[in-house]
């Protein structure tokens, strides 16, 4: 499994080259006296930029970058972790909330740690079984797991130290963001709003594991009090309704950022639980502290300010997108500002000391809301957006969207903020028959919108819409300084270097470099799978690295399908590791064709239909769109007759637990998992039908020439 080069011999022979040959003697010592530069935390400083000084790799000599070594890790689901860089070791997360320590010259893996997440935990997921990486401190390692735990081990040995359970295990809570540690806190929070739980941010002793605070992000039941005045603030802000009983959302799911001087922890809130406003909160009101950026002490975790970028939240617009802190000179003044490109489509740059608003545009397609009130910092929006009694028509951004978790990067030297956007539609509707399903998704929307029609005027009109980029937006000007388009959405994070570059990996399965300044592509390399995870860069005996995660997964690659990710990409997770020089390869891989071999429908056009509205209720967020998979898990469509004779002992009983998919007997009835089976039929020969007919018109055109 692991495949590496001799990077030690090859120092070592570069060694042996300077002692015989007198005039190459002085280049390698001016390399060895390089000093080591490190990535010891998630977005490399406290400021969260992902800008490195680095730049011995450089706009110049970046076209000479090749592949050191990599490492085929055992899961095939999606990756998004940001990689630590410590004491010469890489330190990573998988699948499954695994961890991984490899020497950073060589590959060689040092240790491997798996928490055993039971695997049907996967159902209380709403994007994928990932985690996005470890936090370190003075030898030890925290990361989150997919069950709720935080978890501490001995980073020479990943031996473990401590774990505790951060949530109920009685609620679907998840966790898989990154943790941060402030002085002698580590901070987590956790996910699964859709899924009805009420959010919250909780900070632990690095030393033992002993809680020292938990801060909630939307108030409890009124008559059980309020843990803390800011709770008591914020539930005067929810109308009538009963949410506590669903949870009301608000998880604190990705994104903090801290600064040590002003003593402010940053941490973005979730969405509504459910998405849908009238349901969860009837009467109307900003519902704090959803969708908002809430500054903390994170001696205690009291409140100190916020902002919400969007009040009466109701498409989930979730401002728990990359932060970033940066000093800037904004109307001839000095500035200490926070920025965020939040999903629903404005570039945020706010007073960070006092979270005043001082710009705020749009970086996206937007069209739920015209602009944002300077004067009262909230959106101007669009009656139509909260779909009452009827549905939002294309709506931009979607819930996907225009920008999600992907890191931002941020470089000095251009005053540049580089955001992997997105343009990605959605129709919001109600949904008249809403029950609070526990452990099921709860959006309160009509799920049937989130199925593109089969008609082809209407599903290339919707897919028209749909894009994906880099924009550079200059957050002093609050405008865009130039765009990269690439094939479509749901790309990379990013990364800036001192050496003019900018890299990001992307859908198409490619780690480019780009000049910072202007965008021009200056190298690119095929990582054979999509690259979602942002890359990191590190000096280590006199050598720069740039190291990324690769491994297709995510909400979109689950939900996408076809329709938003131009079909199915493979999954091949790995970490990959480059230097100027590096001369490994990957091996070969054969083109993956779709095999559609369905048995007879033997359902009537009403069975199917029953069948369609089933599983855009229980299947399309794991299996996708018209049940074309993006590639993260298995499409149904290429299931066999033998396959489907196993149908009811999967949908119900949950024969493949073991890769997350239990079963739904207590949801389900057997005519119903009957009637999805009739829906996934009906799509398989389709999908054949389509195949066949690309098959014929090739052969025709072999015949013609």
């Amino acid at each position: 499994m692991l495949h590496r080069i001799a990077a030690a011999l090859a120092v070592s022979g570069a060694v042996m080259l300077s002692a015989c040959d007198p005039e190459a003697a002085p280049v390698e010592i001016a390399a060895q006296a390089k000093p080591d530069v490190e990535w010891r935390q998630h977005g490399l400083d406290n400021a969260e930029t992902r800008y490195s000084p680095l730049a011995d790799i450089d706009s110049g000599n970046v076209d000479e970058l090749g592949l050191d070594w990599y490492f085929d890790y055992p899961t095939s689901r999606g990756l998004e972790a940001t990689p630590l860089v410590v004491d010469g070791v890489i330190y990573t997360t998988g699948s499954w909330s695994m961890v991984f320590a490899h020497d950073a010259k060589t590959g060689k893996l040092l240790w491997f740690y798996d928490p055993q997440v039971p695997r049907e935990w996967a159902v209380h997921l709403c994007c994928d079984v990932v985690n996005r990486g470890v936090a370190y401190r003075d030898g030890n390692l925290y990361f989150g797991t997919l069950d709720g735990r935080l978890i501490s081990l001995e980073a020479a040995s990943g031996t473990l130290r401590w774990s505790v359970q951060t949530t109920d295990r009685e609620r679907p809570y998840s966790i898989t963001g990154a943790p941060r540690i402030v002085d002698d806190k580590v901070i987590i929070g956790n996910g699964g709003s859709e899924l009805g739980v009420r959010g919250y941010v909780s900070a632990y002793r690095v030393a033992d594991g002993e809680m020292a605070w938990r801060f909630y992000t939307v108030p409890g039941n009124p008559e059980e009090g309020f843990e803390s005045p800011a709770m008591a603030k914020a539930a005067q802000t929810w109308g009538g309704g009963e949410w506590w009983k669903i949870g009301g959302g608000g998880t604190v799911w990705d994104s903090m950022a801290y600064d040590p001087q002003l003593n402010l922890l940053y941490v973005g809130v979730g969405n509504g639980s459910p998405w849908n406003q009238q349901i969860r909160s009837p009467g109307g009101g900003d519902n704090l502290y959803l969708s908002s950026i809430v500054a903390l002490n994170p001696d205690d975790g009291s409140y100190v300010w916020h902002y919400q970028t969007t009040p009466g939240e109701s498409w989930d617009y979730t401002a728990t997108q990359h932060m970033i802190l940066a000093d800037l000179e904004i109307d001839g003044q000095p500035r200490k500002v926070i920025m965020q490109a939040p999903k629903n489509g404005f570039f945020y740059v706010l007073d960070r000391a006092t979270g005043e608003l001082l710009s705020a545009e749009p970086y996206a397609t937007v069209t739920w809301a015209s602009h944002i009130d300077m004067a009262s910092g909230r959106p101007v929006e669009n009656p139509a957006a909260r779909y009452k009694g009827e549905t939002s028509g294309l709506q931009l951004p979607g819930p996907i969207g225009g920008h999600n978790w992907h890191p931002m990067s941020y470089s000095p030297d251009t005053g540049l903020v580089y955001i992997p956007r997105q343009d990605v539609p959605w129709v919001y509707a109600t949904d008249e028959n809403f029950r609070f399903r526990k452990g099921y998704w709860n959006t309160g929307t009509d799920n049937l919108a989130a199925s593109l029609p089969d008609d082809p005027a209407v599903r290339g009109a919707v897919l028209g819409a749909v894009k994906g980029g880099i924009l550079a937006w200059d957050p002093v000007a609050a405008k865009p300084r130039w765009e990269v388009e690439h094939a479509g959405p749901w790309n990379g994070g990013m990364l800036s270097t001192a050496g003019d570059l900018l890299f990001q990996g992307n859908a198409e399965g490619q780690l480019v470099a780009y000049r910072s300044a202007t965008g021009e592509r200056l190298w690119d390399f095929d990582a054979q799978t999509g690259i979602v995870a942002p890359p990191v860069t590190y000096r280590l005996d006199g050598v720069q690295y740039v190291a990324v995660v690769a491994g297709w997964g995510g909400a979109l690659a689950l939900v996408g399908g076809e329709a938003l990710t131009a079909g199915p990409i493979p999954n091949r997770s790995r970490l990959l590791v480059f230097r100027l020089g590096g001369n490994d390869t990957l091996p070969p891989v054969e083109q993956e064709t779709l095999v559609f071999s369905p048995p007879g429908l033997s359902g009537d056009a009403a069975q199917v239909e029953q069948g369609k509205q089933l599983y855009l209720t229980y299947c399309v967020y794991c299996h996708g769109d018209a049940a074309v998979s993006g590639g993260a898990t298995p499409d149904l469509r290429t299931l066999d007759a033998a396959r489907h004779e196993q149908w009811l002992a999967i949908v119900l009983g949950g024969l493949h637990w073991e890769s997350g998919m239990v079963g739904f007997a207590g949801e389900l009835e057997r005519p119903q998992a009957e009637a999805i089976q009739q829906y996934v039929i009906e799509r398989a020969h389709l999908a054949s039908d389509r195949q066949t007919g690309r098959d014929a018109e090739q052969e025709a055109e072999q015949k013609a020439e």
